[in-house]
């Protein structure tokens, strides 16, 4: 494991962009692929499609792409393709896992996604056994520290040890932590950027009087960001 920081200016990319992170996460986890080609590749939660904009960048080959997303918005925006299928879908719920079977030699891919499940260990019992390999990142619940700090709440995602616990029932992983810091010009762009980007998952923990006060006494000009990269082989699936 280890700990690497990444620092970004707010202001080295448009105004409009609010998932740098993410998008900086899945570059990341798209370059640990081991292989140039797969037959299946999966993407849970896609998005708007960096992961798979990220593979076309790499040269990484497949034979089917399904794009996985609750949002018909965002798969909307995803890219489409012969090859791409794409499933509107919620990975909370065991119908969306019993619509689809994969074929070795497949890959599942998730990417700033599976922090979000309502039951963690549900979730990642029913990825583990649709492909033998994985690979996950996900926000721990260090994702906003400090602010969570000053503002006296607790993370609306799952700790660090919570996940690493979980993942190991039904994979045999490796773990790597990467911290991220995003810098802002004013502590207002700062609040907007949580407000937009989908970072806190939507939950509003604070009153109106209790942001105003929280703008006030937020002592950093960043961001933290903590993200757990996970390659995992599942217990549930042989490899072919």
């Amino acid at each position: 494991m280890s700990n690497v920081i990444q620092e970004f200016s707010r202001f080295a990319h448009k105004y409009d962009a609010y998932n740098v992170i993410q998008a900086e996460v899945a570059k990341s986890l798209v370059k640990q692929l081991p292989e140039a080609h797969y037959a299946t590749i999966i993407d849970i939660g896609c998005g708007s499609g960096e992961v798979y904009k990220n593979l076309e960048k790499m040269n990484v080959s497949f034979g089917h792409f399904i794009a996985l997303d609750s949002s018909e918005e965002m798969l909307g925006i995803h890219p489409s393709g012969p090859k791409i299928e794409k499933i509107c879908a919620d990975f909370n719920r065991l119908e969306t896992f019993e619509a689809f079977s994969l074929t070795e030699p497949s890959l599942i891919i998730s990417s700033s996604a599976l922090q979000w499940s309502k039951d963690l260990d549900f979730t990642l019992s029913e990825i583990s056994k649709k492909s033998a390999h994985a690979y996950f990142t996900l926000f721990t619940a260090n994702t906003f520290k400090t602010l969570h700090q000053t503002a006296k709440i607790t993370s609306p995602i799952y700790s660090q040890s919570v996940l690493r616990s979980t993942i190991e029932r039904y994979y045999n992983a490796t773990f790597e932590v990467k911290e991220y810091r995003l810098y802002f010009e004013s502590v207002r762009k700062m609040f907007n950027y949580i407000k937009k980007s989908g970072v806190s998952g939507g939950e509003k923990q604070l009153t109106y009087k209790q942001t105003k006060h929280l703008m006030k006494s937020y002592s950093l000009d960043y961001l933290e960001f903590e993200v757990l990269f996970v390659k995992g082989k599942s217990l549930k699936v042989s490899s072919t």
